[in-house]
């Protein structure tokens, strides 16, 4: 099955993303499959290319190749997102979307949301912006019913996108294009069949899901894995001090070292092997290996946060 990693250019690697980028590849080399390497770069405030090409050399660094991408070239390029544009103007005119001035703020006080939870919008501009002289946002009037799918990971969820999202953003009001809609149209573009990335992305799944169906798209196959987190139990950051891969490339650090630390810590090799390169590990993956809990750094030997 054709899989993908899609890293942002928005900072350094870290070990997380590391992880991810390891198991999405052996998925689709344990199976002869093609791998693909997509940069999303759709905010143009945050991006920036020398990270680009900080992320592929560090990729690279630890063992890991793509037969696509934006270095490589490949038959379904363009590879960043930020020259893809068109076609995602193009998906937009298939499906039913309205204006919305409400900024996020404004949606979140409507929704009566507390503080970290995502806001399910009220629909006060389903029939007009309510402030037409704004920048307006595009939202999708997301159809009724619960969406099912199996994770190879976490397992079966079901949503109910309509009332517990509402309809949500598929271009922001600056005219950047939302993740949700980009990733779904490049995956199709990109005959991806299976999408690899941490847990903490799941609940864009049924999203996802909805517009592969309204779109008329293939419907990709999900895994999603267990996250990294800090000592403090959250998803890992560069505030918890943890080394990312540029720094431990340039210090000189064995990447077979750090793909037996990765490789452990997903239950793909035991904990006493230290050295290991990818290729090692394609012939033994298993996804039935892989538990569906977060795992901490410290835990698993992967940063001594004394040290």
């Amino acid at each position: 099955m054709r899989g993908r990693y899609a890293p942002s250019p928005t900072g350094r690697l870290h070990l997380g993303n590391a992880r991810t980028a390891l198991i999405a590849w052996l998925a689709a080399r344990s199976r002869g499959a093609s791998f693909v390497m997509r940069v999303e770069d759709l905010d143009p405030q945050r991006s920036r290319g020398e990270l680009e090409a900080e992320q592929l050399a560090d990729l690279r660094w630890l063992g890991l190749d793509w037969d696509e991408g934006p270095d490589v070239g490949g038959p379904h390029g363009p590879y960043r997102q930020s020259e893809r544009v068109e076609a995602y103007a193009a998906a937009l005119e298939g499906l039913e979307v309205f204006p919305c001035s409400c900024s996020r703020r404004e949606v979140r006080e409507l929704a009566l949301a507390p503080h970290g939870r995502e806001p399910i919008y009220p629909g006060t501009c389903r029939a007009g912006p309510r402030r037409p002289d704004r920048p307006l946002a595009i939202r999708w009037r997301t159809p009724a019913g619960v969406v099912t799918f199996v994770d190879r990971v976490q397992g079966c969820r079901s949503e109910n996108v309509r009332r517990d999202v509402g309809e949500f953003v598929l271009r922001r009001a600056d005219g950047v294009w939302a993740y949700q809609l980009a990733v779904v149209v490049d995956d199709q573009a990109m005959a991806i069949e299976q999408v690899v990335r941490g847990s903490d992305l799941i609940e864009s799944t049924a999203r996802q899901r909805l517009l592969q169906r309204a779109l008329g798209y293939r419907e990709t196959e999900y895994a999603h894995i267990p996250i990294v987190t800090g000592p403090d139990g959250s998803k890992l950051n560069k505030r918890h001090g943890a080394p990312d891969l540029s720094t431990m490339r340039l210090a000189g650090v064995d990447p077979r070292r750090v793909v037996a630390m990765l490789a452990a810590s997903a239950g793909l090799i035991d904990a006493g092997q230290t050295h290991v390169q990818p290729r090692e590990l394609v012939g033994g993956f298993d996804w039935g290996r892989i538990p569906p809990q977060s795992v901490s750094l410290v835990d698993v030997g992967l940063w001594n946060k004394e040290a």
